[in-house]
């Protein structure tokens, strides 16, 4: 079991009809952060139980809001990462409505690719830093703020881990940060959800920035 959760970790999905860009991803990527690339047709990404995280250019089709809507429909549970050349504001926020965990530029370095899959990996959405605040903003505002105060009491490693989680590092490099695993990290953001009350990263982010804790 462990074993096939790891090979799962380490593979990642491409759907592509660009030749280029895909030997481009799997040379980098197998490089920089040890991944198998597999490039899937649409059809495949569907029934491609052996990665979680799949890469979707954008200029592959010119249905792709369908089509996120069918991945939203039918593997709700898989993290997806739009690649395109439209950066507008407008076009990313519509991007991560459709249910997608991540968008990145044609033209994104190598760094950021490795840091975007780091961070969609550990749970949380990967897009420019204004646009995730709108996003952050927009749902504050259609909903009560969550994780109300409860008078929750947290350790200086705590809080050193939310200030950490704010600024979009993801649990390796809050490790690194901390000197400290990835493991004991997540179990810190564990217990700090269970102490505010929230579900996922995401909120636990809006709570911080709510609630002034950083």
């Amino acid at each position: 079991m462990e074993e096939a959760q790891s090979t799962r970790a380490r593979q990642v999905g491409l759907v592509s009809t660009d030749s280029m860009r895909i030997a481009g991803l799997q040379a980098i990527l197998a490089e920089v952060a040890g991944m198998d690339v597999v490039p899937l047709s649409f059809a495949g990404a569907l029934r491609a139980h052996n990665s979680h995280i799949v890469l979707v250019d954008a200029s592959s089709t010119d249905y792709l809001f369908e089509l996120l809507g069918t991945f939203r429909r039918t593997r709700p549970t898989l993290k997806l990462i739009v690649l395109g050349e439209n950066t507008s504001s407008e076009y990313i926020e519509r991007i991560i409505g459709a249910g997608v965990k991540g968008f990145l530029s044609h033209t994104a370095s190598v760094r950021e690719l490795s840091m975007a899959l780091e961070v969609v990996q550990d749970g949380s959405l990967w897009a420019p830093r204004k646009i995730l605040a709108r996003l952050l903003e927009a749902r504050s505002a259609a909903r009560p703020p969550v994780g109300t105060p409860n008078g929750a009491k947290f350790t200086s490693r705590e809080n050193q881990v939310m200030s950490l989680l704010v600024r979009g590092k993801s649990n390796r490099e809050i490790g690194e940060a901390l000197g400290i695993d990835a493991g004991t990290v997540k179990a810190h953001l564990g217990r700090i959800m269970r102490k505010t009350g929230v579900g996922n990263r995401i909120e636990l982010t809006m709570y911080i920035l709510n609630q002034h804790l950083t």
